[in-house]
């Protein structure tokens, strides 16, 4: 056993002090721990799993921090009793102080088995020094604190993600009323049956979502992503519901321009096919099919179909637009053919020139070459491929003559 030391009444009077700040700074780290967020919410719930095993052991820590405090302060209480007591020859008392502070002098009560002590005649009751003491103390604290701090930060991280996602869930709830969508409704009710699972593992069970010294919040944020989704897609129908009238009239705008844009392009056909070759001309693409389905938006409207009409719609719209510039294409193919036609008119002329000033006016194969050309492109309906062809070689056999009319 360690020899007491022997203390002055200046010694004694500053060691009780600082074992008196030392215990004071001790209760109120108890107290605060003992009224703290975290550990008021573990001590009401009913907890499982991991969380509860180490509630449980944290809790048991937490009796007998309390207990050993008690025993502990009780000690350095009867010290600080003693110095303020001191009298004219204080050898006696200072030596009842030094004991209390250095000797074995603070009581813990252990109650165990005799079998788990492994000692017939113990009855479970250590003395132990308040150096000991506190020492014990300080890894029961960090224990129980750590066990705390991770339950609280877990509820503190997840409690407004929750809530928030439990307005929002509700909110999609409220805009989907009345709108018949079956993905819709099986992905709310298990957006709503993870959110359930996820507040009970929350209550019950929180550490489950302490991971490496942090929040998990994985599950939560896939959760949120779902829930987003849900969102939208409820918004999205709801409007689609209170603006429908005005979506089905864009549709039909759009509807109304293919069809239009299809009576320009067989009008501009009609007119080239009666100079141009038909197996030139471009035919342009069927839009009667629109027409029924656009009829069947009023159907789906008056059932309440949103989640179908909102897909035909755009469907539709799709559609319309595609074939609305096939249409202008095939229109603007079919003034570009009439065009062409021109454009070979003039340049047959322009080389008849160029092969009059060459001298090539009495060239008999020159002069066939030109009437054959003309003849196609004066002919309707003009065979505008065989006209290419033609003034193409009226061309090249200009383009050979010599300054003198000759072939080179």
């Amino acid at each position: 056993m360690t020899a007491v030391p022997t203390l002055n009444r200046d010694q004694a009077t500053a060691l009780v002090q600082a074992a008196v700040a030392e215990r004071d700074t001790i209760q109120q780290n108890l107290l605060d721990l003992d009224g703290s967020f975290g550990k008021r919410l573990l001590a009401g719930a009913t907890l499982t799993g991991g969380t509860k095993k180490r509630w449980d052991a944290a809790a048991a820590d937490l009796a007998t921090l309390w207990d050993t405090f008690t025993a502990y302060s009780a000690v350095v209480d009867r010290a600080a009793e003693i110095m303020a007591g001191l009298r004219r020859s204080p050898g006696p008392q200072l030596a009842q102080v030094s004991a209390l502070l250095y000797g074995p002098s603070v009581q813990l009560n252990r109650p165990s088995s005799a079998l788990s002590r492994g000692d017939l005649t113990s009855s479970g009751v250590t003395t132990v020094s308040v150096f000991t003491a506190v020492k014990d103390m300080k890894p029961a604290f960090a224990f129980v604190t750590d066990v705390v701090g991770a339950a609280e930060a877990v509820w503190n991280e997840a409690a407004d993600q929750l809530q928030q996602i439990g307005t929002d869930l509700a909110t999609a709830r409220q805009l989907a009323g009345g709108v018949d969508d079956e993905a819709l409704t099986g992905a709310l009710a298990a957006a709503e049956a993870d959110l359930a699972q996820v507040r009970d593992l929350v209550n019950s069970d929180p550490l489950a979502l302490w991971q490496g010294g942090h929040v998990d919040v994985s599950r939560l944020g896939r959760l949120k992503e779902r829930t987003a989704a849900a969102m939208s897609r409820a918004a999205d129908l709801a409007a689609l519901r209170a603006n429908s009238k005005q979506r089905v009239a864009a549709v039909s705008a759009v509807v109304a321009t293919a069809r239009q844009a299809w009576q320009d392009a067989m009008a501009a056909r009609e007119r080239a096919a009666a100079k141009i070759s038909a197996a030139a001309l471009p035919a342009p693409p069927n839009v009667s099919g629109l027409a029924p389905r656009l009829a069947s938006l009023d159907t789906l409207t008056a059932q309440g179909r949103w989640a179908r009409l909102d897909s035909e719609l755009d469907m539709l719209e799709k559609q319309a637009t595609v074939l609305a510039k096939e249409c202008r294409d095939a229109e603007q193919q079919a003034t570009a053919l009439l065009d062409r036609r021109e454009e070979l008119r003039g340049l047959l002329d322009a080389y008849r020139a160029r092969a009059a000033k060459l001298g090539g006016a009495e060239d008999s194969d020159l002069d066939a070459r030109y009437d054959r050309a003309h003849d196609l492109l004066w002919t309707a309906p003009c065979d505008l491929p065989a006209a290419t062809d033609a003034v193409t070689g009226y061309q090249q056999a200009v383009l050979s003559l010599s300054p003198r009319g000759q072939r080179q």
